[in-house]
């Protein structure tokens, strides 16, 4: 269990400090309003992300026994991890012009998440096949998985809305390029035990 809650809490921490869609609507609404209303956007995932999880999971639950599609999976997975590394590893900060943005709200937010790819792409070839696994354990470990991953997302997430209502300079600080460039290196490692399952499904090791 300690393995899926670790797991949780590196990809909920990348994700929510890594620069994107959401990430822009939280800065933006915290810079042109309040922090309150930032960390409204920083809810989203939480109400968009349940259809997407329940329909991977199940497409995954399907497909349990072609080890040789969830090895392909692992491998999209271990790609996608990859440039969220490499994302990571080369920022210089997030730079935000707030007369760029209308006025945004909780429903903007929901709106902006649940047209991006990216949550499609982390469940289908990331999330899915970490619950689908962690329910292999046992239901305490991937319940373990979820609630460190979105209590470390949304909480990132927050606690930028927090710091950039503080400090506007804060996403052009040291500070929060090393954090990124740190989870980087995490990524590249979790990246590379991705394939290494990849390769196990595929019988070569």
């Amino acid at each position: 269990m300690i393995s899926f809650l670790t797991t949780g809490i590196l990809l909920g921490l990348s994700a929510g400090f890594a620069p994107g869609p959401l990430l822009t609507l939280v800065i933006s609404e915290t810079l042109q309003h309040d922090m309150k209303a930032g960390v409204k956007v920083a809810l989203a995932p939480i109400i968009t992300d349940l259809p997407i999880i329940i329909l991977t999971v199940f497409i995954l639950g399907k497909l349990s026994r072609f080890d040789a599609v969830l090895g392909v999976i692992s491998f999209l997975g271990g790609f996608l991890i990859l440039y969220l590394a490499y994302e990571s590893l080369r920022t210089q900060g997030v730079t935000i012009n707030p007369t760029d943005f209308k006025p945004k709200s909780l429903l903007k937010g929901i709106m902006v998440n649940a047209i991006s790819p990216h949550p499609y792409l982390f469940w289908f070839s990331v999330g899915a096949p970490t619950i689908v696994k962690a329910m292999n354990q046992s239901v305490v470990a991937s319940a373990a998985f979820i609630s460190s991953f979105y209590a470390f997302l949304v909480g990132s997430k927050i606690l930028l809305a927090v710091l950039v209502g503080s400090s506007k300079s804060f996403l052009t600080d040291k500070a929060y390029i090393y954090t990124m460039r740190i989870l980087g290196l995490l990524l590249l490692g979790f990246a590379f035990f991705l394939f290494y399952d990849g390769l196990k499904l595929f019988g070569y090791v």
